[in-house]
């Protein structure tokens, strides 16, 4: 009779244990770096500041080819708090916002999602360690079907012993689902992974290791000098948003406040690196968007974008969407904290702003392309005029105001900033740069010791309706044209610097108006 009777609570259970744990391992971790972040995240929620992942191959046992163990100085749980931590949805701390966790799915979820056995171990003082484990195999053959009682331990082989106080080591045995079956291919990606996902975590002093090689923080937007890569600019303002939450139930909750950043790569000083450096450094074929929830980034993609689609070009902006947890479900965030699905209201606030800067970006991205190509074919003319440099007049020295002049052209121009860097000896006399001069002039004329630089004017007609096309011919008798136009230019600025008196070079600078305005007149039809 008890026998039938447990049988048919079986029967009418609202979970068939067995078949749940063997679906729940698919339910939505993208791979073994994604369900590490999980035990990370409770470890963050119990105020570690050291955490150490350790991968390792188990000699001993044919079943744990790799071993991975997560643990950290955090404030540890007693036995109660163990039990309920690896039960499917029992945290003590459902739907508290203030930290990563949530639902009380990661750990038991995360660990069975690449291990078939998971233990854990946790003391609350050095003497206490308690242990307890799930197992997906003695579930299934319905020799488990409770989170077993935890027990006094010691600490696991797995990982050196921790001299912390308080802590938790959860270990994943029997590991048949990660993504690589190499310890050292499992901690390459995982320091980089994790160097992005937790970076403002790192920034703020907590320390992660995998296998004791520390974890550096990346900014997948190239802005914080102390990432493992920088060198990019703040593109505007942040912009900030405020929204209504939803509560489970979907009524109305508290407002919560969204941050949007974009960033401009150097495209002057990267776009000559190695391909693979460039894919290194994760400049090309990256996600531009990364959505970062609280200081843990959830997802990172092509998102709130309207209906501009991705270009080349694109590879080199970024932008950052951070957003409060109390807007989890404008987001659309699972328990798994991998990826958003963001609401309709969501993309209506935030889509008209990012799309039009994004376009914005793109532009400007493929001008500074437009400007190195330009750069490289304006040499032939550069090298020609300064083959003719011992032929011609000296050259009086600059004065201070134009020195002056050279310094600003230097600060809001990249390409001139790099040029005028170059060692001397490498660096052309002469050099053509395409800028949006705010002056009547066609081309502006920039002088420092030794060299002359030509702006050509992008506003004017000259480069609107001439300058520009020869610039986009591949015909090679067009080419030539643009040479010898470049050539006049050159000619025309250096014949002006002869001059030596106030007087003289205000009789110049106004034929030079009066030429600009002129030739824009001519060019109008």
């Amino acid at each position: 009779m008890k026998r039938a009777k447990v049988k048919n609570q079986d029967e009418h259970s609202i979970i068939a244990l067995d078949k749940f744990i063997l679906a729940t391992r698919d339910s939505g971790y993208k791979g073994t770096s994604s369900a590490v972040a999980e035990l990370i995240d409770n470890a963050l929620q119990a105020n570690a500041n050291q955490i150490s992942v350790w991968i390792r191959d188990d000699n001993e046992d044919p079943e744990d080819a790799i071993v991975i163990a997560v643990q950290d100085d955090g404030h540890g749980m007693d036995v109660k708090t163990l039990r309920q931590a690896l039960r499917f949805g029992a945290s003590t701390r459902f739907n508290d916002r203030a930290g990563t966790g949530r639902y009380g799915m990661g750990l038991p979820n995360s660990s069975l999602s690449q291990a078939r056995r998971v233990e854990v171990y946790t003391w609350r003082s050095p003497r206490s360690t308690v242990w307890t484990y799930l197992d997906i195999d003695q579930i299934v053959e319905r020799r488990m079907s409770e989170v077993p009682t935890p027990v006094s331990a010691k600490q696991p082989p797995y990982c050196p012993s921790s001299s912390s106080n308080s802590g938790t080591t959860i270990i994943w045995r029997h590991c048949d689902r990660l993504d690589h079956r190499r310890p050292a291919t499992l901690s390459r990606n995982l320091l980089s992974f994790l160097g992005r996902v937790f970076r403002y975590y790192l920034w703020r002093g907590v320390k992660i290791t995998v296998n004791g090689e520390q974890v550096r923080a990346i900014d997948p937007l190239f802005l914080q000098k102390h990432s493992t890569f920088a060198g990019a600019r703040e593109f505007g303002e942040q912009i900030k948003y405020e929204m209504t939450g939803l509560s489970l139930k979907g009524a109305p909750g508290p407002i919560g406040t969204i941050t949007v950043r974009f960033a401009e790569l150097p495209v002057e000083d990267w776009h000559n690196l190695p391909n693979d450096q460039k894919r290194r450094m994760g400049i090309t074929d990256q996600p531009v968007v990364s959505v970062v929830r609280g200081d843990r980034e959830i997802d990172r993609g092509w998102f709130f974008m309207g209906s501009k689609r991705r270009e080349n070009y694109d590879d080199w902006w970024r932008c950052e969407v951070r957003f409060d947890a109390i807007l989890d479900e404008r987001f659309g965030i699972t328990h798994t904290k991998q990826q958003i699905h963001p609401t309709q209201d969501l993309l209506d606030v935030l889509a008209k702003d990012m799309e039009t800067i994004a376009r914005s970006l793109n532009l400007r991205v493929r001008q500074a392309h437009q400007n190195l190509k330009s750069r490289t074919e304006v040499a032939i003319s550069e090298e020609r005029a300064a083959s003719e440099e011992h032929t011609l007049t000296p050259l009086p020295a600059p004065t201070a105001t134009e020195r002056q002049k050279f310094a600003k052209a230097i600060a809001r121009n990249p390409l001139v900033k790099q040029w005028a860097s170059q060692n001397s000896d490498h660096r052309p006399r002469y050099a053509i740069f395409e800028s949006q001069v705010d002056s009547p002039f066609f081309y502006e004329i920039l002088r420092n010791d030794g060299v002359i630089a030509v702006l050509i004017n992008r506003s004017h007609s000259f480069y609107k309706k001439l300058y520009v096309s020869l610039c986009e011919s591949h015909n090679g008798e067009v080419r030539e044209l643009r040479t010898k136009i470049e050539l006049l230019l050159l000619a025309a600025a250096r014949s002006a610097e002869l001059a030596t008196t106030t007087s003289a070079k205000k009789t110049l600078d106004e034929f030079r108006i009066d030429w600009s305005n002129t030739l824009a007149s001519y060019l109008k039809g």
